[in-house]
């Protein structure tokens, strides 16, 4: 549905984009996330040429933006609908004459877009609002406004800059539950820009990491949060799943040490999801090599839906049998990282 093609953007001297590759399939939620100054915004509004690139290739919905005519990419980005940080509503128009806004651009009878305003003001259950203007409802209630005017022209891909970061948590939580059903009842294509890996954990599919104009790291979001492999990544994900054990901690697993000083132990960071969450392993490996397991630390979350574990544990025996219970979980698809080795 998307592809970006070595696409670099500049302003000036700054690089913004640096050779950036993407292939966001149809009917997917694909999540970019980055820090500020990242490149999030400049490679939204070049998925759409608001911001025409300085070299590469955009194709949207199998037409290469990047080869149309000025009157041609107007006619294509009627195909891509864009929900904003801000809003950007027009306070001197209803809720319902803003929504309406796109249809009346497009030159469409009056007739059919009372008809489509009532049904997108339907959909996001703003229909009691329609006449309320925008200095009138919440954050929330404006953010939905924003998403039916975006939904307005029939769009087959919808791209969404910051649109929760204005929000308080509950309005955010209702707004992706919102465009999590857009997209499951319409098949409609999101690209979510965020900085924050609540929102990628939430409701995207797939995710692809920015650091300084550059994708680092891009794949299935329940791939990313359990074997994360570039430092921005980890960077981000510790916001959810931190992995600097407390001071507390620490102070048991000393003790722990102290009461066995001889014997050979290791602290170790375990990680899976989906269905290896719902198995027994850690009970398998005590059983089946004769160690001593301590959860010390951990949570036990959802990710898009399937359970996801990040456990800190302090493993005692004999070091033969440590190795083999640490290959044991390696060969069940458990992420085991030595955090330290006693002994």
């Amino acid at each position: 549905m998307i592809q970006l093609q070595a696409v670099t953007q500049a302003y000036g001297a700054h690089e913004a984009l640096r050779g950036i590759d993407l292939d966001v399939a149809p009917g997917e939620v694909f999540g970019i996330i980055g820090r500020s100054g990242a490149g999030k915004s400049s490679l939204v509004r070049t998925i759409n040429l608001l911001n025409r690139p300085k070299a590469g290739k955009v194709i949207v919905a199998g037409r290469e933006l990047t080869a149309l005519s000025e009157p041609q990419l107007r006619e294509a980005r009627r195909e891509i609908g864009l929900i904003f940080q801000h809003f950007n509503l027009l306070s001197s128009r209803t809720v319902a004459q803003n929504v309406a806004l796109p249809l009346e651009l497009a030159g469409v009878a009056q007739p059919e877009i009372k008809r489509r305003v009532d049904e997108l003001l339907d959909l996001v259950g703003l229909s009691a609002m329609r006449d309320r203007y925008p200095s009138q409802i919440s954050g929330g209630q404006k953010q939905r406004v924003g998403i039916a005017r975006a939904l307005a022209n029939r769009p087959k891909v919808l791209l969404s800059d910051e649109a929760t970061s204005a929000l308080d948590p509950e309005a955010t939580r209702s707004i992706l539950g919102l465009l999590k059903q857009i997209n499951r009842e319409f098949g409609l294509t999101i690209v979510l820009i965020t900085h924050q890996m609540q929102v990628i954990k939430q409701v995207a599919d797939r995710v692809a990491v920015i650091d300084a104009g550059r994708i680092v790291e891009q794949g299935p979001v329940i791939e990313v949060f359990t074997r994360p492999q570039h430092a921005t990544t980890r960077s981000l994900i510790e916001e959810i799943v931190p992995q600097a054990l407390p001071e507390s901690v620490l102070a048991r697993i000393r003790a722990l040490m102290t009461a066995q000083p001889a014997a050979d132990g290791q602290l170790l960071r375990l990680a899976f999801a989906g269905d290896d969450a719902d198995r027994p392993l850690l009970s398998d490996v005590i059983r089946d090599h004769g160690i001593e397991l301590s959860i010390v630390h951990g949570q036990v979350d959802e990710v898009q839906g399937q359970p996801f574990a990040s456990l800190a544990v302090f493993a005692r025996g004999a070091r033969e049998k440590l190795n083999a219970a640490t290959a044991q979980l390696r060969g069940a698809g458990v992420v085991v990282e030595e955090v330290a080795h006693v002994g």
